[in-house]
């Protein structure tokens, strides 16, 4: 599960500073100011839960069963938060209406809520952390 939860926080990483750089580069022309603010901030949310998945994967006092359920938890939610994000702010670019799919945004916004919440629970729980 470490192995896993590890390549899932590179791939988030990697994926964030190339989305970044595209959006400073390729976007800053094409967007609004606010949408591109949209898009950064899809960013910045995303790189912060590669940051704790590399944390979680390379923690030990973190049970197993507290690391899938916030590994998956911040999996869906980067997924819904932050790649609804991308979509939201681009359809000027894209042409493609992607409002339809808004709700997921804040539903994504909740599972990274649970997944903190849960390392949170984890840590409580925990009688080897004094």
């Amino acid at each position: 599960m470490n192995k896993r939860i590890l390549v899932t926080a590179v791939i988030f990483g990697l994926v964030s500073i190339v989305l970044g750089a595209f959006a400073a580069h390729g976007l800053k022309k094409e967007l609004s100011p606010e949408s591109l603010e949209s898009f950064n901030t899809g960013v910045r949310y995303q790189m912060y839960h590669a940051f704790l998945l590399l944390f979680l994967g390379a923690f030990k006092t973190v049970s197993s069963r507290f690391k899938k359920i916030i590994f998956h938890l911040t999996v869906l939610g980067v997924i819904c938060f932050s790649f609804s994000i991308y979509l939201l702010s681009t359809s000027v670019i894209t042409g493609i209406n992607f409002k339809s799919i808004g709700f997921i945004t804040p539903i994504g916004g909740l599972l990274l809520i649970l997944a903190w919440s849960m390392l949170l629970l984890g840590f409580i729980k925990n009688k080897k952390i004094k």
